[in-house]
């Protein structure tokens, strides 16, 4: 009970917390927020394997939570989360042995594991621009909901074999590339099918990473517990706020977030380009910055290909819409 009364496990719960309505409001994967968070707060010691292995097991109660919820209002295609879930969870559970054969050292496994997390979150940051450019044209082409579509067994597998690897070896992706593929995959996917297919498919890939992490290095429950009391209600608090928060301005702000945290750990690595023994606090400031600035210019030459005018509807709200809003957005 003390180590739960500590200020490491308080700023724990409270990270937790906070990840959690991020990831209530927008389903975006907890993974790509929490861990990192975890590795900056220095806590087990800043190992990324440790930060891992405690996040997987936090995701993996509260991501059940979630899928429950989808599974009772019957919004998931339980046809294609079978499909994802073939590939996915022997990948994520073979991943952490993966990386146990490139390496055994411990001070080694640490750097491969936060280089393979910063540019994990670089990824994730990448796929939520691209989730937006799909919705885009979606919306341009007068694209209609599909609620049954026909399932693409191969690239479907891959998916969840590439998805499943990811998760595995960083715990990042479960939420957001794979998500990403899945509206590549089925573009007349409804966007609570969506969610709910991604969240049912989640949970078996998150515990199979878990048990495969836990096996190789432990369980901390020190870091652990205190991230299931925050992340757990933060979650419920999310999805009950979600409907009054405008999401656009949430979600841009998480592509700066992870942009910016992708750098970091890939500058606390020793990552050749950022030098290997010294530290740029100012250039990962600076890429905030450029990303902050440069996302509006660059979604707005995005608009003007498809015929639309830099600036003004659809608005980044509009194509955040679930489907049955979007026969009302206009589309200049």
């Amino acid at each position: 009970m003390n180590e739960l009364l500590t200020l490491t496990a308080l700023s724990i719960v409270a990270a937790g917390f906070v990840v959690g309505i991020v990831v209530g409001l927008t389903g975006m994967g907890g993974g790509a927020l929490m861990t990192p968070a975890l590795i900056f707060l220095g806590v087990g010691g800043g190992e990324a394997a440790t930060v891992v292995t405690a996040d997987l097991t936090a995701a993996a109660v509260y991501k059940t939570g979630g899928a429950v919820v989808h599974s009772k209002s019957g919004s998931p295609d339980f046809r294609l989360a079978g499909w994802l879930i073939a590939g996915s969870v022997p990948m994520a559970f073979i991943g952490p042995y993966l990386v146990k054969v490139i390496t055994d050292d411990p001070a080694e496994l640490d750097h491969v594991l936060k280089m393979a997390i910063g540019f994990a979150l670089l990824f994730a940051a990448a796929t939520y621009a691209l989730r937006l450019y799909i919705n885009l044209r979606r919306v341009r082409r007068g694209g209609g909901d599909d609620p049954h579509p026909k399932i693409r067994p191969i690239p479907t597998l891959m998916v969840g074999m590439l998805g499943g690897l990811l998760v595995g070896v960083t715990s990042v992706g479960s939420g957001s590339v794979i998500m990403i593929a899945l509206l590549m995959l089925y573009p007349g996917l409804s966007a609570v099918r969506l969610v709910g297919t991604d969240l049912v498919q989640a949970v078996p890939l998150v515990l199979a990473a878990a048990i495969a992490n836990i096996a190789i290095h432990g369980l901390d429950w020190a870091i652990t517990l205190p991230l299931i009391i925050g992340s757990v209600p933060g979650t419920i608090l999310g999805s009950k706020i979600a409907p009054k928060v405008p999401q656009s301005y949430i979600r841009r702000g998480i592509v700066v977030v992870l942009t910016m945290s992708g750098v970091a750990l890939l500058d606390k690595a020793g990552w050749a380009p950022l030098g290997k023994e010294a530290t740029y606090p100012m250039v990962i400031g600076l890429v905030g910055l450029a990303t902050l600035v440069l996302l509006p210019l660059v979604w707005g030459f995005i608009r003007r290909s498809e015929g639309l005018p830099m600036f003004g509807a659809p608005y980044v709200a509009d194509l955040e819409k679930l489907p049955g809003d979007r026969q009302k957005t206009p589309t200049g």
